[in-house]
């Protein structure tokens, strides 16, 4: 049981790491503009060695960005109850943190799944026939890497409490 959560937690805590090095960096998507590269994030976008804020108010960036803040904080949270169902101390007897913890990384799997969704379906459809020569980077495969690792932590945590409950029934007899 220990060694499942062991796992989710790491798996969880670099899958956080994750997610918020691929929302703030500036890599999700380099081009040629004018004969130089360019490459843009969320937040910014930056041309000629001279970075931009992202003044423009698209909504699939918004909505990426939202998702991508939301996995954030629901990863975080699900790491918090990862830690303290290492503990024994329970304040209510029918709750069991393993399994919150586990349903919070499935909660932020889901977000960077949509954010991930978004942000891919709107660059191929519209950004993709803008501009000829372009590739998605480095933080964009960053948030699909942290889509399967918090995937995997609720997976492990998920482990972690049938192996609790079947040791508390058979206990129980």
């Amino acid at each position: 049981m220990y060694s499942f959560m062991g796992g989710g937690l790491f798996c969880a805590i670099i899958g956080n790491i994750l997610i918020v090095v691929s929302t703030a960096t500036d890599y999700w998507m380099q081009y040629r503009l004018s004969g130089s590269y360019a490459h843009q994030g969320l937040w910014r976008y930056c041309m000629a060695n001279k970075c931009y804020m992202q003044t423009a108010s698209i909504a699939y960036w918004n909505a990426t960005r939202a998702f991508m803040i939301l996995s954030g904080m629901a990863c975080f949270a699900g790491i918090m109850a990862g830690i303290l169902s290492f503990t024994n101390f329970s304040a209510f007897e029918r709750f069991s943190r393993s399994f919150a913890a586990g349903i919070l990384f499935f909660i932020s799997t889901l977000f960077v799944l949509l954010a991930m969704v978004i942000y891919t379906g709107v660059t191929l459809s519209f950004l993709g026939k803008r501009f000829g020569d372009w590739r998605f980077s480095w933080s964009y495969i960053l948030g699909w890497v942290a889509m399967l690792m918090t995937f995997f932590a609720g997976i492990f945590y998920m482990c972690a409490h049938r192996m609790y409950e079947s040791r508390r029934v058979v206990g129980s007899r």
